[in-house]
């Protein structure tokens, strides 16, 4: 029996895919802005911070790397209430996203860091900088510069994982060709077009971030 493809009802619903696909670029933007912020305090936490921090961050790095994104999403959007937190879902998936992506680049982001050679590091002491300066002139740029591409890629990996949020209702672009699929019955064109478009923003991404390294760091490629 011949299958019959019709991606045009699946493109007439373009509306909501391109709704998907804002909330989707909206998700990654703020969870890339939180989590590597977060990624960068964590790592000199974990670093430079008293020995209770340490372990403290550590403990945060080891949990969210060795547990499933979807589990840490339900766990805030549905545990979280029995405790008296009540969160919208598009609020609970930035939050998932950031503490995921916060884990990973702890770490990432840790890496570059030991990488310093220790020369500079007592050059900028003998220069009397504090130390929160040379951590933030002479520690973490070459170490984001080292880094860069690891993070492009942690990033992706996020932005396509956001994919999981329209399990709790949030309207990413997973949700959307689901919406469609669910109206026309069109599934195989429609998670076809999802996947498509997932290709599209995580390529288009990579370049716009490589790009931005590039331009803020100086060096840094992909």
């Amino acid at each position: 029996m011949a299958i019959e493809l019709d991606f045009g009802a699946v493109l007439a619903q373009w509306p909501l895919l391109a709704k998907g696909v804002a909330w989707t670029l909206g998700l990654t933007a703020v969870s890339t802005v939180a989590g590597v912020a977060l990624g960068i305090a964590a790592a000199w936490a974990r670093n430079e911070g008293p020995a209770p921090l340490r372990w403290g961050v550590g403990l945060y790095v080891e949990l969210i790397r060795n547990t499933p994104f979807i589990v840490q999403l339900f766990f805030i959007f549905f545990g979280l209430p029995a405790l008296g937190v009540q969160l919208s879902p598009e609020l609970a998936s930035v939050i998932a996203m950031v503490v995921n992506l916060g884990a990973y680049a702890t770490e990432i982001v840790r890496a570059g860091m030991r990488a310093t050679p220790r020369g500079q590091i007592e050059a900028a002491q003998s220069l009397a900088l504090t130390p929160a300066q040379t951590f933030v002139h002479v520690v973490l740029p070459p170490a984001l510069r080292r880094v860069w591409p690891a993070l492009v890629s942690q990033i992706i990996i996020v932005m396509l994982g956001s994919s999981v949020c329209g399990q709790i209702s949030t309207e990413e672009l997973n949700q959307a060709a689901n919406l469609i699929q669910s109206r026309n019955f069109r599934a195989f064109e429609s998670f076809i077009v999802a996947a498509a478009l997932y290709l599209l923003l995580a390529m288009t991404l990579r370049r716009v971030l490589n790009a931005l390294g590039r331009r803020w760091l100086g060096g840094a490629h992909g």
